[in-house]
């Protein structure tokens, strides 16, 4: 059953649906234990954020299944399985099937191993492989294919993420006067960084072909507009309120940053549960005391997790007083482990917790308690409630939730985040975080010491600014201050 809208909802006329699309459809396509395919709902922000729209005011939902596509027949059954899911809603579906080499090479190549280090600065992971881009343009143009079919000429199109840079420009060719939106949920780089990518000027034009172009932070739309004026001759940029106007080949589009969040609410209501408190408590009986420092991250090379575990231990060594007095609980969710890369990442995490916990351990007490496993929700709530900090240190992030989250839960206005001044959530949350350079271990010993001496009333001060901040700036002030950019593109009736 899909959300009901919460809320200011941008209202759409009925001669304006909305199409979504994105790299992955919002529901997990698995077999059950009799063999039957399943649709199990995805969960996060962007899916809490958009089905409530497109089940009030009808639209598609069109991306992969995240499963290689073998035979028609067994494509033929998943689309069964998600009419069923969408069944009784003014909601659909529309699955792309991708083949196991496009998925290698448009997927696992092009979008993980070009785009994502590249935009994250980290250009010497890149491998700019040929053959990655033809199957990019093929896949994005499956993509524009599949939203054309679906769409009206009146519909808005929203198009979600790197991976689907190139879709814009392949509907705009075949419908010139539709409504197309983007958003960018990833860093955009600066000119030195995105001059590295050979394909850099037809990225941009394509970008540009939408009517909004959304980005995370002010910092990224800084860089996208000086990516597009240092390579794209003959472009006029004009500065208007808080957003930016470009004009290239007579086509006018809106650059903006949207930052990204969460449902405030949800969270801050189930970390108050009294399920969730008593979970919490049991954690905290159960290491004794000791004070926990936690980590939340998805398996990748930017989210700095070896650089944070040689910080904690750098503190251990710095301030020895502190051993048996405070663990690090670091959960790292699996994420892309066909990829190389990502394998040797997770040897060189379990091997550094081996090696701190070897040094450092002591009767009944762990330096590191290392979880490899997606948590529930309400474990992760609980285990945000029991840590006295978070630890948060991406080397990059668009946005990084993990930091918002942390606060949601947080009912009790204390606890101390210790965040990255590379993630997006920093200029958000600079007024409540200890700001880190991911890079600087000392500068991170530092902050966890500073952390755990903290006093009671200085954390409540800190942690309510950023309660504040984030109840006020949530996934649905995200949604809607994006429509109202849209509306000079859009019929819209009176709110």
């Amino acid at each position: 059953m899909m959300p009901q809208p919460r809320g200011r909802t941008p209202a759409i006329t009925p001669r304006q649906r909305l199409l979504v699309l994105s790299n992955r459809l919002p529901v997990s396509i698995k077999k059950d234990d009799a063999g039957n395919l399943t649709a199990a709902p995805s969960s996060g922000g962007l899916v809490s954020a958009l089905n409530p729209i497109l089940s009030e005011y009808g639209g598609t939902w069109v991306g992969s299944t995240g499963v290689a596509s073998t035979c028609e027949r067994d494509d033929a059954e998943v689309r069964k399985v998600l009419a069923t899911a969408t069944r009784g809603t003014s909601v659909r579906y529309l699955p792309v099937f991708l083949s196991a080499e496009e998925q290698t090479n448009f997927y696992e190549g092009f979008s993980n191993e070009i785009l994502w280090p590249l935009f994250h600065d980290l250009q010497s992971r890149c491998n700019f492989a040929p053959r990655y881009w033809e199957f990019y343009r093929r896949v994005n143009q499956r993509f524009a294919a599949a939203a054309l079919k679906a769409s009206q000429p009146n519909d808005v199109i929203w198009i979600q993420d790197y991976q689907l840079m190139d879709v814009g420009r392949q509907i705009r060719q075949k419908r010139p006067d539709c409504v197309l939106a983007f958003f960018m949920h990833i860093p955009f780089p600066a000119p030195d960084i995105f001059e590295k990518l050979p394909w850099r000027r037809h990225i941009l034009e394509a970008l540009l072909e939408h009517d909004l172009l959304g980005v995370q932070t002010p910092r990224d739309e800084r860089n996208l507009v000086a990516c597009i004026r240092t390579f794209l001759p003959g472009v006029e940029v004009e500065r208007e309120h808080d957003y930016r106007r470009v004009t290239y080949r007579g086509r006018q589009s809106r650059i903006q940053a949207f930052p990204i969040s969460i449902d405030f609410e949800q969270f801050a209501q189930g970390a108050a549960s009294p399920e969730v408190g008593r979970r919490a408590f049991e954690i905290r009986r159960q290491l004794n005391g000791v004070r926990i420092a936690i980590g939340v991250d998805r398996l990748d090379y930017t989210k700095g997790i070896p650089e944070r575990l040689r910080a904690f231990a750098r503190f251990l060594r710095d301030y020895p007083a502190t051993r048996g007095h405070v663990s690090l609980y670091q959960v790292v969710v699996p994420s892309r482990e066909s990829i190389t890369g990502y394998r040797r990442l997770m040897h060189e995490i379990e091997q550094l917790v081996a090696h701190i916990n070897g040094e450092h351990s002591q009767p009944g007490w762990v330096p590191i308690h290392y979880v490899h496993r997606s948590l529930p929700r309400k474990e992760l709530l609980a285990l945000y409630r029991a840590a006295s900090l978070a630890l948060i240190t991406p080397l990059k992030d668009g946005m990084n939730l993990v930091s918002k989250e942390y606060c949601a839960a947080r009912s009790e206005n204390d606890g101390v985040l210790i965040l990255s001044e590379f993630a997006g959530a920093a200029p958000e949350l600079l007024r409540g975080a200890l700001l880190v350079n991911p890079y600087d271990e000392m500068g991170i010993a530092e902050a966890i010491h500073r952390a755990l001496a903290m006093e009671p009333t200085e954390q409540r001060r800190r942690m309510m600014r950023m309660r504040a901040w984030i109840r006020r700036h949530d996934i649905l002030h995200w949604r809607d201050s994006f429509f109202a950019a849209l509306d000079g593109h859009m019929e819209v009736t009176p709110l």
